[in-house]
Formats: C-alpha cells, structure tokens, sequence
C-alpha cells in the first residue's frame, strides 16, 4: 500500500503541511498541500504548494530564492497532516521573517509582540510593486 493511500484529505483535495527546519526544529510555516503538489515535493527535493487564495500550484522559492531543500516527509497517526522537514534557505514567511510565526501573545490581553527580527522586507525579496 503506498503512503498516498493512508493519507486523508480535505473534500477539496487538500492537505495541510507543517513545514518544519530540521537543524533547528523551529516550524518555519504552514501550507497546503494537493496529491500533485506533493509528488512534485517528493520528485524534486523542494516544496511545492497549492494556493487556495490564487488557486494556483507553486513552488516555494519561485520568486524569492527562499527554497526549502526537503530532508524527511512524515505524516500523522490521522492520515490527516503532513510534516515536512527542510533545510531553509532565506526566510521562509512572505513578510521576511525566518518563520511565519513571529508574533506572540502576551498575557491575558491580547496584545502580541514580534518576537524576531526581520530578515529582509518584502520589497528586498520581491522587488518593488508597480
């Protein structure tokens, strides 16, 4: 039985993925992820999403040179999520942080801080938009 078969997606063919850095364990993001997308991941050694917002398969990098080179692809007792290892090149958030979770809660209040520094605005990583 192939790993395809034990997974469990979503009614609209989706997946999500929790990418994580392996040489440090920090999760870096979260994605989802369509059976083409992730046979792309697994033929090519970097990750490759869909975009439910511009319904679009995509390749993480494509346009900022932040590549993940993908180390291991595990999936939970569900079925239903995947974890993805990967050594980071750049940021991985689209804001220019390491992660996308760079913000944190404080206390009981609601407020939240950055809780690390930004590698490269936006416009450094994408160029300036017209």
């Amino acid at each position: 039985m192939s790993f395809f078969d034990k997974l469990k997606y979503t009614a609209d063919g989706l997946i999500p993925a929790i990418v994580q850095e392996q040489s440090t364990g920090r999760v870096l993001m979260m994605a989802w992820m369509n059976r083409a997308s992730l046979e792309s991941t697994i033929a090519t050694g970097k990750t490759h999403f869909w975009s439910r917002s511009r319904q679009k398969f995509w390749m993480k990098g494509e346009s900022s040179g932040h590549v993940q080179v993908v180390k291991d692809i595990a999936f939970d007792c569900d079925g239903d999520t995947l974890l993805i290892q990967v050594e980071q090149t750049g940021a991985a958030c689209h804001e220019g942080f390491k992660s996308c979770f760079f913000r944190s809660i404080e206390g009981s209040g609601g407020t939240w801080k950055e809780t690390e520094p930004r590698l490269e605005t936006p416009e450094q990583i994408y160029g300036k938009k017209a």
